[in-house]
């Protein structure tokens, strides 16, 4: 199973912002890894106290963003990973990163191959 959160770096420049107390900077980049699942291959737990990707391979502007749903609840971000790019990794973890360079939401799920000539298109949705 899937599991992904905001997590408390992206919970505590919220709620300075809604104080007015700070600023919230956008969503940025998206980054991806391959290190997301535990030693028997599962998606490792969630937390909310990631600051980064286990293991970072690859990192890159998110390409477009939209709201999935009627009440502009749930902002989803894409990105992909383009043919030639991570060839033979096995993608199991994702992260969205704000414009300060901070992990705003962080999601681990089951490995997903990477071939050489397939591009990989994500999207990863940030739920308040």
């Amino acid at each position: 199973m899937a599991t992904g959160m905001i997590t408390e770096t992206e919970r505590r420049k919220i709620c300075k912002a809604h104080a007015g107390d700070g600023t919230l900077p956008k969503i940025a980049k998206i980054a991806w890894g391959d290190g997301g699942v535990d030693d028997d291959g599962q998606p490792k737990a969630v937390t909310g106290k990631e600051v980064g990707l286990y293991n970072e391979l690859l990192k890159k502007d998110v390409e477009s963003h939209y709201y999935p749903n009627e009440e502009e609840t749930t902002c989803r971000y894409a990105g992909t990973i383009e043919i030639g790019e991570l060839t033979g990794k096995n993608i199991s973890e994702m992260g969205l990163f704000d414009e300060e360079g901070d992990l705003a939401a962080y999601k681990t799920f089951l490995p997903k191959g990477k071939d050489a000539d397939v591009p990989m298109e994500f999207n990863m949705d940030e739920v308040f």
